[in-house]
């Protein structure tokens, strides 16, 4: 039984697989996206974001840690330099996963692997969409008047001269104020002058 064993093993023993791992974890740095099986994958991202997050803090105690795992110095330096700083506002989840199908010979799933922010489809825009998008809040009432952006009514009033202004202003001040009549009266009385 397995009780409590968490670890990944992929049918390897301890030193194969931590070698395995290295070689992944450094195309991936190099590549920045690879093609494996998705039980590779899965056992990588475990491996690869606490590097990642040690990468943060470049100093040459976490450098020596680092490379301790991927035994490459050319891995450890892109890491450090390129890698780190692009990452440094997130707070984890710095790999992305995504299903590719079946491998033809021998059935195997496979994924690929990629580290999120260097990918230009989905990393573009995304947060820029989010920030220009308009906030509204809904107003309490009966909801009958349609509420124009703030975006036409700066174009209204753009467009309306001051002088039309002013003189609608006085139009409305000169003319009677006029009670509406509810809308169930106003039919109602509707219905009796037809019938008259």
């Amino acid at each position: 039984m397995r009780h409590g064993d968490k670890i990944k093993n992929l049918s390897r023993t301890k030193a194969h697989r931590e070698a395995l791992l290295a070689n992944l974890s450094n195309q991936l740095i190099e590549h920045k996206r690879i093609v494996t099986t998705l039980a590779k994958a899965k056992a990588l991202r475990v491996f690869v974001e606490p590097l990642i997050t040690k990468s943060k803090e470049n100093t040459t105690h976490q450098r020596r840690i680092v490379f301790g795992h991927l035994q490459d110095k050319e891995t450890v330096k892109e890491l450090f330099d390129n890698i780190a700083p692009k990452v440094g506002g997130r707070p984890g989840g710095y790999t992305r996963i995504i299903k590719l199908g079946i491998r033809p010979g021998d059935a195997a799933e496979k994924a690929m692997i990629e580290l999120v922010d260097f990918n230009e489809i989905y990393g573009n825009n995304v947060g820029e969409e989010k920030a220009a998008a308009k906030k509204t809040r809904r107003r309490g009432g009966s909801g009958k008047k349609a509420t124009a952006t703030p975006a036409e009514n700066a174009e209204v009033v753009a467009e309306a001269p001051v002088a039309e202004e002013t003189k609608a202003e006085e139009v409305v001040a000169a003319a009677p104020a006029v009670e509406e009549a509810p809308a169930q009266e106003t039919k109602e009385e509707g219905s009796e002058e037809a019938k008259a």
